[in-house]
């Protein structure tokens, strides 16, 4: 049962106060998944935390996750290009329903990020020997952008996108280092086996994937982004914005975990670079 479904069947249920969320809801579905929750609470003439509660009463998390879940009902959309988008969409329809899924899907990740898990990956990151980042398409371009921001610090980093050449890296990995596995569906036969072979060495394995998943099951420590999106049917976009907002909370936890000393040697390594780029122009 979708979230839509949902609300029919439970809209006889709901408290006076619901139903009038519920009304407006239900009077043009289309038209409140782009609605911010202020505007969608003044016209059921409720607060906003009236608008929550509805939301949760539905066992979603919150007003964004519903947005997104009902979004998801609503639109059959175009195959390959965005869940949300129609074939009669004009530039502007499509620009604006990419970037509010988008928003929408950052919002459900920060809300349902597991804090635990999140340090200890930070942990596992300060104290490793060596941090190797693996994915395959849309999650390769993840892994590549999460190896060059490490490689700015002191700690050997690797990056492959290459199943023989991620599978001698993980055979030869240690107790100490980290082999961090991206995949958004955590379905991909190839990075699940590399996960289980580099388990097997005693290796930490840090999964950015779907809860729950083959991936998660082969790894030690599970970040997920919670993101509803069908990569069997449509492109990854708002999943692989959401990786690469996990991969920047954990270059930051990092930083700071190694202390002021460390980010000193940041800037040495900022001004190094400085002859590489032109002068900004004078105002």
């Amino acid at each position: 049962m979708n979230i839509l479904e949902k609300l029919h069947q439970e809209v006889s249920h709901l408290s006076k106060s619901e139903r009038k969320v519920a009304e407006v809801i239900l009077a043009d579905p289309r038209a409140a998944i782009h609605k911010s929750i202020a505007v969608l609470a003044k016209l059921a003439d409720v607060s906003e935390p009236t608008v929550n509660r509805f939301c949760r009463r539905l066992d979603t998390k919150g007003y964004p996750d519903f947005k997104l879940l009902l979004a998801q009902s609503l639109a059959k959309g175009t195959p390959f290009v965005n869940r949300h988008v129609e074939q009669n969409d004009t530039i502007d329809d499509y620009t604006a329903k990419i970037f509010e899924s988008t928003m929408a899907a950052l919002n459900v990740t920060r809300k349902n990020i597991d804090v635990r898990a999140l340090e200890q990956a930070i942990d596992a990151l300060s104290n490793a020997a060596k941090i190797s980042f693996f994915g395959f398409g849309a999650s390769a371009s993840v892994a590549h952008d999460a190896q060059n921001k490490f490689l700015r610090f002191d700690t050997p980093v690797y990056f492959s996108d290459d199943i023989l050449m991620q599978r001698m890296v993980v055979t030869n990995a240690r107790p100490g280092d980290v082999i961090v596995c991206i995949s958004h569906t955590g379905r991909t036969k190839a990075i699940v086996e590399i996960a289980g072979i580099a388990r097997q060495t005693k290796a930490t394995v840090l999964g950015i994937t779907a809860a729950a998943s083959p991936l998660a099951k082969e790894c030690s420590i599970v970040l997920s982004t919670q993101v509803p999106e069908d990569t069997d049917v449509y492109m990854p976009m708002a999943s692989r914005i959401a990786h690469l907002m996990l991969i920047d909370v954990l270059i930051t936890g990092y930083t700071l975990r190694r202390g002021p000393d460390f980010r000193d040697n940041l800037r040495l390594i900022k001004e190094s670079l400085r002859d590489s780029r032109y002068m900004k122009p004078e105002s």
